[in-house]
This record gives structure tokens, C-alpha cells and sequence, in this order.
């Protein structure tokens, strides 16, 4: 299947078409697998794993809504369905507790796309009831100079409450260049690190609101931030690769509910955090903007 493209004079952006991800995990719409900054040709996304048909498939800039709990999941008996939004109707196999890694039987949601000009295509994914939850999701995906914008509409138009969290995974990895000494992952405030994982943070560097990393590392790792302040910077977080100068920012529009930071060998994940709570009939609107330029 083909997928789109949005350009302009400072950026190449590449969109998967619908259906070329097939997984239980990210949302199918606007899923983004390419950005290309035509200053110097950097690029900025990479996949979840270099090895073929490992890991969740996730690529680039995708989201994903209730990786902690999905909807409904609790009342769903064995053999029933429940939503995860972005995707489709998933099937509850067993007894065991909702994974997000797992792949699931899936019943895809309807999505369409629709072209608007050369830097701007709108996705919607309408809505398909399952035991009184459904909702209907907007994402426009647009290009304004140098910053990318993703803009989201949710509405339930189910008769029960919606209650969850998105994220975006970003998956990134400036010209596929390995994490290590070479790059600074910056926040706008002193960061408190923690993680209940052992050893996760194994040379991993914390200084004031700087992350950087000893070494490439040799295996995954993963903290959470907590107690994210309100800030009078309007970036959430950036990533400068220190010899080339190529940098990458996300800038705040809506108020962040949890920051996590996963990565390995090739890729670095900043992971921030909306929650969304919806009853029937009720909309809510947020979008992520991000910056790509040449720093210092």
C-alpha cells in the first residue's frame, strides 16, 4: 500500500498508509514513520527494533492510548471484545491481566484519510460500539515551517464514560546515529529519575534536567519522572545529537499527566503523558507539536 507525504521547504514528513501497521498496540491513523529535515538531511525516526519482526512494530512518531489499562478490559468476559482506541475491537483470549505488548485478535475500526494540501492530511477512525464504549478520533497532521503539529480530536458517542491516557512513543534516533556520549536529552526543570525495574538506568547520566549516556547501551532502559512541574518554558523536552548540531523539540499545549523515558542501543523514547476523561457526548482536543532544527 502507498503511504502519503507532507513537504514544504523545511521538512519531508512520511505517514503509513492505513493498515501497512497491523498490530493490537499504536493507533492505525497518522502513524508516522519518516521525518526528514532538509537542512543537512537529517532524519529523525527509527524502528522500535533493527532485527525484522521483533517487538511491537512501532516506527517514528506513534501513539497509543491505554497501555496501562484498556477500557472495559475488566468486565470483559473470555471470548468478549473490548476497544482500544486508534485500533479496533480486540478479543479478551483469557483470564490474564491486558497486556499492551500482546497481540490480540482484532476487529480494525473504519478510517479514512483525506489529503487537504501538501502539508496538512486528516485522519478520522469512527466509532464501533462494544458494550456501550465508542468514540470517534480526529488527527490532523500538519507542517508550519519547521514544526510538525498533531493535532487530536476524541468524542465519546457511547453511552458510558471514557477514562484513559495517550502517549506518543517517539522513537528516535537522529540520522540512525547509536545513543550514547554524543547525545543530550534535555528538560526544561531538574529532573528526579526512578525506576522499579533493576538496573535499567545503568549508564545512564542525570545532571540538573540533562540525560545523557555513558556508552551505548547494550540493553533496553526505562525511568519514569514524577511530579512534572508547571513550567514557564513552552518545550516539554528536546534532543540535540552534539556533533551534527541536529535537534529536536516537543512543545507543550496540554497539561501533562505522567513522563517516562524508554530507549536502548539505537533509539531514545521521551514519553509524554495526556489523560483523557470523557463522558458521553463530551470532546476534548490536544495536540503535540515538534520543533526540528539545527541547535548547538
Amino acid at each position: 500500500m502507498m503511504g502519503f507525504q507532507l513537504s514544504n521547504e523545511f521538512l519531508v514528513i512520511d505517514i503509513a498508509a492505513v493498515g501497512d501497521y497491523k498490530g493490537t498496540r499504536f493507533d492505525w491513523s497518522g502513524f508516522i514513520t519518516g521525518v526528514t529535515m532538509r537542512e543537512g538531511n537529517h532524519t529523525f525516526c527509527v524502528p522500535e527494533s533493527l532485527q525484522v519482526g521483533e517487538g511491537t512494530g512501532g516506527k517514528g512518531l506513534c501513539n497509543e492510548f491505554s497501555i496501562r489499562e484498556a477500557i472495559g478490559y475488566e468486565d470483559t468476559p473470555v471470548g468478549g471484545q473490548f476497544p482500544k482506541l486508534g485500533v479496533g475491537l480486540l478479543t479478551r483470549p483469557d483470564i490474564q491481566p491486558y497486556q499492551f505488548y500482546r497481540s490480540y485478535s482484532l476487529q480494525p475500526y473504519r478510517i479514512e484519510a483525506e489529503m487537504k494540501s501538501e502539508q496538512n492530511i486528516i485522519f478520522t477512525t469512527y466509532p464501533d460500539n462494544c458494550a456501550g464504549y465508542a468514540t470517534r478520533l480526529e488527527k490532523s497532521i500538519s507542517i508550519t515551517g519547521n514544526q510538525l503539529w498533531i493535532d487530536y480530536q476524541l468524542t465519546n458517542t457511547g453511552l458510558r464514560e471514557i477514562r484513559t491516557d495517550e502517549y506518543n512513543h517517539n522513537f528516535l534516533g537522529i540520522d540512525r546515529q547509536p545513543i550514547g556520549p554524543d547525545y543530550k536529552l534535555r528538560f526544561p526543570f531538574e529532573i528526579q529519575p526512578w525506576s522499579d525495574e533493576p538496573g535499567t538506568m545503568d549508564g545512564v547520566v542525570i545532571e540538573g534536567g540533562d540525560v545523557t549516556w555513558k556508552r551505548t547501551p547494550d540493553k533496553p532502559f526505562y525511568f519514569l519522572l514524577d511530579g512534572f512541574p508547571s513550567s514557564s518554558s513552552t518545550w516539554i523536552w528536546e534532543l540535540l545529537h552534539q556533533p551534527s548540531g541536529a535537534s529536536v523539540r516537543e512543545i507543550s499545549s496540554f497539561r501533562v499527566s505522567a513522563v517516562a523515558v524508554w530507549g536502548t542501543g539505537h533509539v531514545v523514547s521521551p514519553e509524554i503523558f495526556v489523560r483523557i476523561e470523557l463522558a458521553p457526548g463530551q470532546s476534548q482536543n490536544w495536540s503535540r507539536v515538534y520543533e526540528f532544527y539545527r541547535g548547538s
